[in-house]
Formats: structure tokens, C-alpha cells, sequence
């Protein structure tokens, strides 16, 4: 009798294995309950992690294009050297805009009444050209973003609605840290009159309630000689930062003597916000562990599954061990058997949950019409027999609840492939560790009695 190990083992092993799997995926539904584990596993993960990319990314994204910047200097002197300087950095590759601000705490009061403290940021007429990243950020819902007359101010949209000021209305800026215009006192506010010249919306419901963009020169005259002058820098990809900071620095020392005072100072959007993006980097951390537990579960599914295949196929081991067969190889087949079952659960699940993320917002009107249609059934039943109303409508993500206009998504590749990976391993380790049982096989023993 020939030794079946001598002669192409990967293809004997490649056919016993798919018999295998064939007459168990008949016989038995354990292995169609491991792929729809994996695959409600794999789609679970991908939706959930697109939807919290979803609101991360455009929280993070809009802190970095509308208020803190890529890179920055929160004291620079806009003096000739300074402008020549801001000229310099706009050419350095990489750099997208060099945005000079000022920045103060004011109050604002609209002539009906409504009263609000905002950030009161100074910016140039052309930052909208400028700042590609900023205007886009920026979605204008009345007038236009215009801070080129010197009494003009753009404020958000909830921010408006609190002062119930609209376009072309009067509001009064009281700058708390700045001096009467033109008068020696120390201890007095400024207040000004200033008309709405747009309103807008960002998503994020902090800048839309507590921000207000006025005329660069009039927030200097408003801040007097307390007022600091800020510079703000955007790159192409926020991921250099290091290399263009590093440029900057280079520069620097090209155009200052060693230890001249008023050198600027330049910090990476890394040190801003920190802690907001670390606690936000960890709430992903842990939905990401806390969702791929059910792959343990499916794992020990298909781990018993198939410790119970090897007890049953008892027989047919002691045979191929008889002829040859390695034990290496006759582990083979049955790993073959989760190396099927991943492939196909992790594939059909990601194919599902990245059609489900691209169209998230018709998943979830659909999902909301199915139980909305359920909740009108219960409640026609019960207003039918008792006269109660019911409950209202259901809504997953309930703009009365979330300020938000849509369902943000988005799909980063590298978590796409570690989501399938997970899937496909679970099952792949779970197959390779029952398949140890095999070695433990003694034909001998086996064959016996047949």
C-alpha cells in the first residue's frame, strides 16, 4: 500500500477536507450557525465603528479647521517681520494657508432681548479664499460670511437663534478684556454695535452656539493693547505636522539671532485637545473590544463543533494515519474546515457591513419605518380596546435628541481589514486548536475492532 503522504498531500488533503465540509454543512446546522456568527460579527463591527468614525472625524475635524488650526502660534507680532515671515510659511510645501486671528471673550446682546456669552474671533476679509479648509467646514444658512466691513459679524446658527437676531440685524458686542475705544480707562467695557451679516452652521453645536467672526481690525481696536495676535497654520495632510513644524523651526532660526526675544513659538494640533481626542481615541478602543467579543463566542462554537467532527470521524483518522498520513496533514483537513467557514463569514459579513455604511442613512430610515409600522400597530390595538394613544414615532438618532442633519459614516481601510481579519482568525484559531485532538488519534487503537 502506497503512503498517501508521498503524493501531492495538498491535493488529497484538500479533497478530504472539502467532503468533510460538504457532508457537515448537510448533516448539520452547527457550521451555517458559525458563518452567521461571523458574519453578524464582522457586519456588526464595521457599522458600528463607520458611524462612531462617523461623528469622531467630524468633531475632530472641525476643532482642527475652525478653531484650533493644524499648526499655531498664540503670540505672534504681525509687524513686518511677522508678515514677511507669514509669507515664507505660505510657501512651504505642504502648507496650505497662513491665517493671522485675534481672539477674545465677549457678550453679545440682540435688541430683542436675547443675551449670550461667544468667543469673538478676529479674522482677514479673505479668509474664506484663503482657508479652503475653513469655508468648507462652514455651511452659510443666511447673508454670507463677509467680515470686510469693520461693524460686520457672522454668527452660528444657534447662537442667532439665542439673541433672535437674523441677517441684517443690530446686536451689541460688549468685549469683556477690552477698553472703551479711544479712552485711558482700564476697567471699562467696549460696547459696539454690529450687524449680522450671515449666519452659519458648522455641526458641531458648541461653535454654532458660542462663536462670532468679526473683522480682524476691529477686534484689535477692541482688545487694546491687552489683546494678543494669534497665527494659525493648515497643512495638506494634518499627519505631517512634525516634518513642517521641524521646517518652521528651521526658518526661524534663518531669520532670528540666537536668543532675540519675540521669537514665535509653534505647537502641532497634537497638544490641543488632547484630552478630548485620547478620550475619543479610548471610547473606540473599548466599542471595538466590547463588539468583537461575540467573535470569541463564535470562536468556541466552532472550537466544540469541531472537537465533536474529530469524535465522530475517529475512524477515518485511524485510517489515514494507517496509510501515511502525518498528523500535520490530517489536522489539515479539519483546518480547512475553519479556514472556509472565516473566509466565508468574514467575506459575506464585510461585503454587508460596507453596504450597509455607504447607504447608513436608508438602513436607518428603513429600520425606523419597520418599527414605526409596529409601533402603529400596537397602538391601534390598544387605543382600540383601552383608548390609550400609544407612544410616538421612533427615531434611532432624533434630531431633538442629536444636533445633527444626517447620520455621519466613514469606512477607514485599515479598520476595514482588521474587522475581516478578526472574523477570519477566530475561526481559522479556533479550527487549528481543536485539530490538536488529532495527534492524541492511535490507529491501532482506532482500528481495532473494524
Amino acid at each position: 500500500m502506497k503512503n498517501i503522504q508521498a503524493k501531492k498531500p495538498v491535493r488529497w488533503i484538500s479533497f478530504v477536507a472539502l467532503r468533510y465540509i460538504s457532508r457537515s454543512r448537510r448533516n448539520s446546522p452547527s457550521p451555517v450557525f458559525a458563518v452567521l456568527g461571523i458574519v453578524t460579527g464582522v457586519l456588526a463591527l464595521t457599522v458600528i465603528i463607520a458611524v462612531m468614525n462617523g461623528f469622531q472625524l467630524g468633531f475632530i475635524e472641525s476643532i482642527l479647521e475652525i478653531s484650533s488650526f493644524h499648526i499655531r502660534s498664540d503670540d505672534f507680532r504681525q509687524d513686518a517681520q511677522g508678515r514677511e515671515l507669514t509669507r515664507e510659511l505660505k510657501n512651504i510645501p505642504g502648507v496650505s494657508a497662513a491665517i493671522p486671528f485675534r481672539e477674545f471673550q465677549g457678550i453679545l446682546r440682540g435688541k430683542r432681548g436675547g443675551q449670550q456669552g461667544a468667543v469673538i474671533r478676529g479674522l482677514p476679509p479673505d479668509v474664506m479664499k484663503e482657508d479652503t479648509g475653513f469655508a468648507a467646514k462652514l455651511e452659510i444658512e443666511g447673508g454670507a460670511f463677509s467680515v470686510e466691513g469693520k461693524r460686520s459679524i457672522v454668527l452660528g446658527r444657534e447662537l442667532a437663534r439665542r439673541l433672535y437676531a437674523d441677517v441684517g440685524d443690530e446686536i451689541t458686542l460688549i468685549s469683556v478684556s477690552g477698553l472703551f475705544l479711544g479712552d485711558d480707562s482700564e476697567n471699562e467695557a467696549d460696547d459696539s454695535l454690529f450687524t449680522v451679516a450671515g449666519i452659519y452652521r458648522s455641526g458641531f453645536y458648541e461653535y454654532d452656539m458660542s462663536w462670532g467672526f468679526i473683522n480682524i481690525e476691529t477686534a484689535a481696536s477692541l482688545e487694546g493693547e491687552e489683546g494678543k495676535e494669534y497665527l494659525g497654520v493648515k497643512l495638506r495632510n494634518r499627519w505631517n505636522d512634525e516634518q513642517i513644524i521641524a521646517r518652521i523651526k528651521r526658518l526661524l532660526e534663518e531669520r532670528y539671532a540666537a536668543g532675540e526675544t519675540g521669537v514665535p513659538v509653534f505647537n502641532s494640533w497634537r497638544n490641543y485637545n488632547r484630552a478630548f481626542f485620547g478620550a475619543l481615541r479610548t471610547e473606540k478602543l473599548l466599542m471595538f473590544v466590547l463588539v468583537g467579543l461575540i467573535f470569541i463566542v463564535v470562536g468556541l462554537n466552532i472550537f466544540q463543533g469541531q472537537r465533536r467532527n474529530i469524535l465522530e470521524r475517529r475512524e477515518e483518522i485511524g485510517l489515514m494515519r494507517a496509510l501515511g498520513a502525518a498528523d500535520w496533514a490530517v489536522q489539515l483537513v479539519f483546518i480547512w474546515d475553519g479556514f472556509i467557514t472565516g473566509i466565508l463569514g468574514a467575506g459575506i459579513g464585510m461585503i454587508l457591513g460596507l453596504l450597509v455604511a455607504s447607504n447608513i442613512a436608508s438602513f436607518f430610515t428603513a429600520l425606523e419605518t419597520v418599527v414605526n409600522f409596529f409601533i402603529a400597530v400596537i397602538n391601534t390595538i390598544s387605543g382600540f380596546f383601552s383608548g390609550y394613544e400609544g407612544a410616538g414615532e421612533f427615531a434611532i438618532f432624533s434630531p431633538r435628541i442629536f444636533y445633527i442633519k444626517e447620520i455621519p459614516s466613514r469606512v477607514i481601510p485599515v479598520e476595514a481589514f482588521l474587522i475581516f481579519m478578526f472574523g477570519f482568525l477566530s475561526s481559522l484559531l479556533a479550527a487549528a486548536i481543536a485539530s490538536f485532538k488529532v495527534s492524541r488519534t492511535r490507529p491501532a487503537e482506532v482500528l481495532r475492532y473494524e
